[in-house]
C-alpha cells in the first residue's frame, strides 16, 4: 500500500487533480455551472488547504485501487479506463442520486458534470497508470 509506485502516483495524481480541477471547475466551466445551479452553495473564498488535502487523500485512494485493479498491467490506457469508470460512478450514478434527492443543479448541469467527471477522472487515472508503468519493478 505504501510502495514507491503508490506514493509517487499519489503525489503526481494529487497535483494533477488540484490544477486540472481548478482549470475545469474554477475557470473553464464556472460560468456554465453558475447558470445551471439552482442554489449557490459555493464559499466566497474556498479553503485551498482542504482542497489540496482532499486531492491527496483522493489520489491515494485512486492509486491504491488502481494498483489492485490493474494487476501489474500498467499503462496510460489502463489508467484512463480505470479513471473513466470512477468518473462514471461519480458523475452518472451519484449524479442521478443527487439530482433525485437535492435541489442543487438542473438536469443539464448534472449531465455536463457527468461528462466532465468521466474525462477528469480518466485523465487522473491515466496519469496514475503512467506513473505505475514508469516505476514498476523491472522483471
Amino acid at each position: 500500500m505504501f510502495s514507491k509506485s503508490n506514493l509517487l502516483a499519489t503525489l503526481v495524481g494529487a497535483v494533477v487533480m488540484f490544477f486540472l480541477g481548478y482549470l475545469i471547475w474554477g475557470v473553464a466551466t464556472a460560468d456554465f455551472f453558475e447558470e445551471h445551479s439552482v442554489v449557490n452553495v459555493m464559499r466566497e473564498v474556498p479553503n485551498l488547504g482542504l482542497i489540496a488535502l482532499g486531492n491527496v487523500v483522493g489520489a491515494f485512494i485512486l492509486s491504491t485501487l488502481y494498483s489492485k485493479w490493474a494487476r501489474g498491467h500498467h499503462s496510460l490506457g489502463q489508467g484512463f479506463q480505470f479513471g473513466a469508470l470512477i468518473g462514471a460512478f461519480v458523475g452518472i450514478a451519484m449524479g442521478l442520486i443527487w439530482y433525485a434527492t437535492a435541489n442543487w443543479m438542473d438536469l443539464t448541469g448534472h449531465v455536463a458534470e457527468a461528462v466532465i467527471d468521466i474525462l477528469y477522472y480518466g485523465i487522473v487515472g491515466a496519469v496514475i497508470g503512467f506513473v505505475y508503468q514508469k516505476t514498476a519493478a523491472k522483471e
